[in-house]
């Protein structure tokens, strides 16, 4: 069984301080509880900081290095300048409010990135200190978002997940962030990334669409050659655990005291002290309830406990003062000498305390503006055993995605909550009963080993696509590498001529967030004089683009061009271009007004025409307009256009009507038909259109497919790089290593920022 490296921002055991003597302790967090059901400290490893900074960490036996792993933990040391940079003034300070979707708790001036991106790589360089082949890698939550591409860069085929446990915000609010490209590619480092509900990984799947350019299915995307998966994996809890103990002797003991007099009813929240938990909202709409149903004055009493957190920070400090004034309101207006409506708590409780509140409620009261998954409302339905209790829950909490019996909430709906808590007062206790028993059923079923182990699962999972075979005909290839790169030049070696047939776009350069950015580099450039200059090697580069686009790209080479997927070709520098259909596109001007019609109506997306083809781009369209307005687009022209001489081929944000007959496959029929005897061919592509080509040439042509994706190719490298890396090795076989690095001008200027697909460019 492989290894798990878990890493996060805190270690499962934190450094304290008992009657002068330092100790190591449980930390608390839903985090270990849910890894408890899988780390082993024998055998696995978990990564992050201890809590004590640098300048007042304690030395000792106890607190060596080798003591830390004989406990399973590798402990990442930070400085207090790293801790008031990365974690208070960027992580909690900016992204903590913007991924709970609070724009007005933003700085004005946004927390220091470069201390982010530094401590994320302190986390990196930790992992890879301890990192074994075969090792699985999971990194948790929005400290380290920049950990998964950190490590990408070092450990290419290492299986890497991450896990989100706060909320992913919609896709509008999340650009608000500067920084917001590098988040998104650190994410998409991983293999699995991880979200508690569906609303959050489809958040995310529309800020990758809408900032970088890249379409997925929902479940996954392909990313730098990588299919990378979204998954929803709700947190659990330990049900067992909080079950069993809520029925032990001394917590039933203990919650008969807790519990409200006959006649009286006791609610209650468990909160830490955050704005984002909605704790002045619950006052409010427990004073309301007040003012509306008089005949519970003196009769219910709210418990709120509210566990310190983040002192330190101002905005906190701000918030437990707005609290402490609407307590003393509350109190104030309607308390009488023998009854405060409030009973406020500054203060956490140990668990057996924490279990027997939770038996003794009549109502729980979990109401955040916002939550990742909320686990206080699972834990009091685990706690519940007698199957009685209401809880009433924030929709806006991730947990309501799962706990439907609830009674669910708007927080900021002041009233309605003030009802609902007089609905979950009267209610009969045969309905209580019912609600609480579905509850209790769904929460044993997805508690936390449940969590660990499926995410895990999906982690060791082999990557789609990598099991030797692209599909198509199920001769895929295998892994990319040096092997692929020795077999292709040995098989060229063999003749002394070789036809080399090319895409571009995806192949020899990433994809741009539109065609114009995707000019070549010099790298691409110098790499096909390279290839043309080789004796006895013929070069043609095959292309979906305009023949314009190439002939101003290309047209100083000494290749051969072909556009717009065949229909027009120029096979030597010297010659001019030929069309290889007389036809034009039939209904053009019935097909270009449907087009304009849908464009119009949905912001963001264009109308490229080409000679033969009409071409609706939306890469750059909100992603769930343009995918409803796509599908009623597609039936819009088949319907339409269901006898005439055309294809409806849709690509990767792109919906191209094509004439019938013009595909790659063309020049691939055409350049082989005259080769001599025993020519080598080499064929290299990306997407469904060059599958065409592949089609199209003999059995013994070398078809190589770049990325992950299905296809019918022979074999198949992952990256751009790799694609570039093998066709140095053809041109310059000697020197079989050479790689030149597949960036765009635009991409080596911004670092690790690579340009994504262009928008929609069928190549």
């Amino acid at each position: 069984m492989s290894r798990i490296l878990t890493v996060a921002n805190r270690l499962p055991l934190s450094v304290r301080r008992n009657d002068g003597e330092w100790t190591l302790q449980p930390s608390a967090g839903g985090l270990a509880a849910g890894l408890n059901s899988i780390h082993d400290p024998g055998r696995d490893l978990w990564v992050g900081w201890p809590g004590l900074v640098e300048e007042r960490m304690p030395t000792g036996e106890e607190l060596t290095s080798e003591a830390w792993l004989r406990r399973g933990c590798v402990p990442v040391s930070l400085s207090r300048t790293d801790v008031r940079g990365y974690y208070q003034r960027y992580a909690n300070a900016v992204v903590w409010p913007l991924f709970h979707s609070l724009l007005g708790r933003l700085p004005l001036r946004p927390g220091p990135w470069p201390v982010y991106e530094r401590v994320n790589q302190r986390f990196a360089d930790a992992v890879l200190e301890q990192y074994r082949l075969g090792d699985l890698i999971w990194i948790h939550d929005y400290q380290l978002m920049r950990v998964p591409a950190l490590l990408r860069r070092r450990l290419p085929d290492a299986r890497l997940g991450f896990f989100l446990h706060v909320p992913f915000p919609p896709a509008e609010i999340f650009s608000v962030l500067p920084d917001r490209e590098l988040v998104l590619e650190g994410l998409l480092g991983a293999d699995v990334i991880g979200f508690h509900t569906e609303e959050y990984r489809a958040n995310f799947a529309a800020a990758v669409t809408r900032l970088l350019g890249i379409a997925s299915d929902g479940s996954r995307l392909s990313y730098r050659g990588r299919l990378v998966e979204l998954g929803v994996f709700p947190l659990g809890i330990a049900f067992q655990r909080f079950s069993g103990r809520s029925q032990q002797a001394a917590v039933v003991a203990l919650s008969r005291e807790f519990a409200p007099q006959p006649g009286t009813h006791l609610l209650v929240g468990v909160d830490r002290l955050d704005y984002t938990k909605g704790i002045p909202r619950r006052l409010l709409a427990f004073e309301r309830f007040l003012e509306l149903h008089s005949e519970f004055r003196g009769r219910v009493r709210l418990v709120q406990l509210g566990v310190p957190s983040r002192t330190n920070v101002p905005a906190y400090r701000k918030f437990r003062q707005q609290i402490d004034a609407l307590v003393g309101r509350i109190n104030g207006s309607f308390g009488t000498p023998n009854w405060a409506p409030v009973q406020y708590l500054i203060r956490s409780l140990g668990q057996d305390e924490l279990i027997a509140l939770y038996r003794a409620t009549d109502v729980m009261v979990v109401t955040p503006v916002r939550d990742g998954m909320n686990l206080v409302a699972k834990e009091f339905v685990a706690s519940r055993a007698d199957e009685d209790g209401i809880l009433v829950l924030s929709e806006f909490a991730g947990a309501s995605a799962e706990l439907r019996e609830a009674l669910l909430v708007n927080p900021y709906d002041i009233d309605r909550t003030a009802g609902a808590l007089h609905r979950a007062l009267t209610m009969v206790p045969e309905e209580r009963r019912a609600r609480m028993r579905a509850l209790r059923r769904r929460v044993a079923e997805a508690d936390g080993r449940h969590w660990a182990g499926t995410f895990v699962a999906r982690l060791r999972a082999p990557r789609a696509g990598s099991g030797g075979r692209s599909g198509g005909r199920g001769e895929g290839g295998p892994s990319p590498g040096a092997p692929i790169r020795q077999a292709v030049v040995e098989h060229s070696r063999r003749t002394d001529h070789r036809l080399l047939l090319l895409d571009y776009d995806g192949t020899l350069v990433p994809f741009a967030p539109t065609p114009e950015l995707a000019t070549p580099d010099l790298g691409a450039l110098t790499l096909l004089e390279s290839l043309a200059a080789r004796s006895g090697t013929d070069v043609h580069l095959v292309s979906g683009r305009d023949r314009a686009t190439l002939e101003a790209w290309f047209g100083h080479l000494p290749i051969g061009l072909h556009a717009e997927h065949g229909l027009w070709s120029r096979d030597r520098k010297e010659a001019g271009w030929v069309r290889a259909a007389a036809d034009a596109l039939p209904r053009r001007a019935e097909i270009l007004e449907v087009l304009e019609e849908f464009a119009a109506r949905v912001p963001g997306s264009r109308v490229e025409q080409k000679s033969a083809a009409l071409v609706w781009h939306y890469r750059l369209a909100e992603p769930g307009l343009a995918a409803r307005e796509t599908r009623r687009l597609r039936a819009t022209l088949a319907r339409r256009l269901a006898d005439a001489p055309v294809d409806l081929l849709p690509g990767n944000q792109v919906l191209e009507v094509r004439l019938r007959g013009v595909d790659k496959g063309i020049i691939g029929r055409r350049l082989t038909a005259g080769l001599p005897a025993g020519s080598a061919v080499v064929a290299m592509g990306d997407d469904r259109t060059d599958e065409e080509l592949f089609s199209a040439l003999p059995p013994d042509a070398l078809t190589i497919h770049v990325g992950r994706s299905e296809s019918r190719a022979r074999l198949r490298v992952d990256t751009i790089d790799e694609a570039r890396a093998l066709l140095w090795a053809l041109a310059a076989p000697e020197a079989a290593d050479r790689s030149v690095p597949a960036r765009s001008p635009a991409a080596t200027e911004s670092g690790d920022r690579a340009p994504t697909k262009a928008a929609g460019t069928a190549c």
